[in-house]
């Protein structure tokens, strides 16, 4: 099984099929029972929506690599065939010295819909990827070149838009895909080949999927069938309004199933607002990187379960520092929304307005508070910044003396910083805590995915500046009962909570 973008070719097997008739047959049972019965046609809401799909075809230019993309052979010196395949190779590329590389046109096909009479027509950014021109053919076989009004790669939409001159244009509306339910029938429409729109059914089979597409996903999952050039189309309720865009889909061959994604209205009409408006998203952000929780950090937090997205650390420029939030804190709520997954906080942040002030409710020290925070503009880069220079306002460990200590019972075996660990693991001299540089194969420092290189930095919300201090939490966590000790560990790819079991014997010996 994989995901694929759906302005590929693909053959669908008899597998295939039958699972797709057996698909809808379920489908259409699971709608008359939440429903009633189907619908008795589709057509009055078919042909009033045709007009407003479009084809949307690219073209781009490929710089074909000189010689084919043949390379020449390694022959003996003086070899005569040396001689020989220079002179082939110079013919496949035009003659020497030729200063431009030959190059073909690759073209691809997708849909869109359009927006507003003015001429504004939406699709997926995928579809229109590097091109260098864009056609756009209307439900009549008009054809229009279009421009790039703004795209955004992250949730997958782009904005087109065309002059269309004293042509009337069917513009469709936007519905509230919040309100779409599980077993509600939908109605996709696409255009892929040019010949003119294609129509299928189904019913919405899931909410706020997440399928690794981007950091934003909150797919509306469909078994209306859903095929080449299908990208970019929408995806309709009962009352002919836009709930989603058509995006991806899941198969063994690249063909329809019946489990297709489409990008809902709610997440997709900021981001065009944003694009008509600005050319670019403005997304709100707090300048924290979070993580989800486990069972055994929530345990040792003292929360009834593992709903929330823990602080994995503040940027010292953001607005979470200035609103008082720190390393540690689990964040429930924010703005009146329960936070149920880590994933659902970084949309609802970047889908709020810049400058607006929000409630955060969180859990830190074993209770739950509020603060307030005013939502910044997203930097360009806010990843990057935060992997190079984000260091959160902490007490400073000072060093202790040089040693290696293995941790009793949790299969851990860290050290004080020396310079040649420092340059073996590529710890900056800035950097303070303790470093792993052993984990013993299936104990319980292992199972939580600790590794040599990782950097300890704190323990318990507590500072480690030497192996002894992490020596005694974890005896002093031992005799007040705890399973676990909370270890806040950095490397160069991420910077994290680890909940370290405590319990002697943990893993094999």
């Amino acid at each position: 099984m994989f995901i694929s973008r759906i302005n590929h070719h693909s053959v669908v097997s008899r597998v295939a099929i039958a699972g797709l008739a057996l698909l809808v047959w379920a489908s259409t049972c699971t709608a008359q029972a939440a429903g009633g019965p189907p619908p008795s046609s589709f057509a009055d809401l078919a042909e009033r929506l045709l007009p407003s799909v479009v084809n949307i075809s690219t073209t781009q230019t490929l710089k074909t690599p000189q010689g084919g993309g043949l390379e020449m052979p390694q022959f003996p010196p003086g070899s005569p065939l040396e001689e020989f395949f220079k002179e082939f190779l110079e013919r496949q590329q035009g003659g020497p010295g030729r200063p431009d590389a030959p190059s073909r046109k690759a073209t691809s096909l997708g849909s869109g819909f359009i927006i507003d009479p003015a001429g504004y027509i939406v699709t997926n950014n995928h579809v229109i990827a590097d091109a260098d021109e864009i056609s756009v053919k209307l439900h009549d076989d008009t054809v229009f070149t279009a421009t790039v009004v703004g795209r955004d790669p992250k949730v997958d939409l782009a904005l087109l838009k065309i002059d269309p001159g004293k042509k009337v244009l069917a513009a469709v509306p936007f519905g509230n895909s919040d309100e779409a339910r599980v077993g509600d029938w939908v109605l996709a429409i696409g255009n892929p080949f040019g010949f003119g729109g294609t129509v299928t059914a189904g019913i919405v089979s899931a909410r706020a999927r997440d399928i690794n597409a981007g950091p934003y996903d909150d797919f509306l999952q469909t078994d209306a069938s859903i095929n080449r050039g299908n990208s970019g189309g929408p995806m309709f309720n009962m009352k002919g309004e836009v709930v989603g865009i058509n995006s991806a889909i899941i198969s063994p061959s690249g063909g329809s199933i019946g489990i297709g994604f489409a990008i809902p209205a709610s997440l997709a009409m900021p981001v065009l607002d944003d694009l008509r408006k600005h050319g670019k998203v403005r997304r709100g952000w707090l300048g924290i990187r979070i993580q989800s929780l486990d069972a055994d950090m929530a345990e040792n937090m003292g929360l009834p379960d593992q709903h929330g997205a823990l602080v994995a650390s503040v940027d010292p420029n953001g607005p979470g520092l200035k609103a008082g939030l720190k390393n540690g804190d689990v964040v429930l709520k924010f703005d009146g929304k329960d936070i149920t997954e880590m994933r659902r906080l970084p949309r609802y942040v970047a889908g709020t307005s810049i400058g607006k002030k929000v409630d955060l409710v969180i859990w830190r020290d074993g209770r739950k508070q509020t603060v307030s925070a005013t939502v910044g503009e997203m930097p360009e880069d806010p990843a990057d910044k935060l992997a190079k220079g984000a260091k959160p306002d902490q007490p400073k460990a000072s060093q202790g003396k040089d040693g290696v200590l293995a941790i009793p019972g949790t299969g851990l075996t860290v050290s004080s910083l020396t310079p040649a660990l420092r340059e073996r693991f590529g710890i900056d001299d800035e950097n303070k805590g303790i470093v792993v540089t052993e984990v013993k194969p299936d104990s319980g420092a292992a199972e939580k995915g600790l590794r040599p290189g990782d950097l300890i930095k704190e323990a318990d919300h507590k500072p480690v500046g030497s192996p002894a201090d992490l020596g005694k939490l974890v005896e002093d966590g031992r005799k007040a009962g705890a399973k676990s000790l909370l270890l806040r560990v950095e490397n160069p790819q991420q910077l994290r909570y680890v909940a370290l079991p405590l319990a002697e014997g943990k893993g094999k010996k």
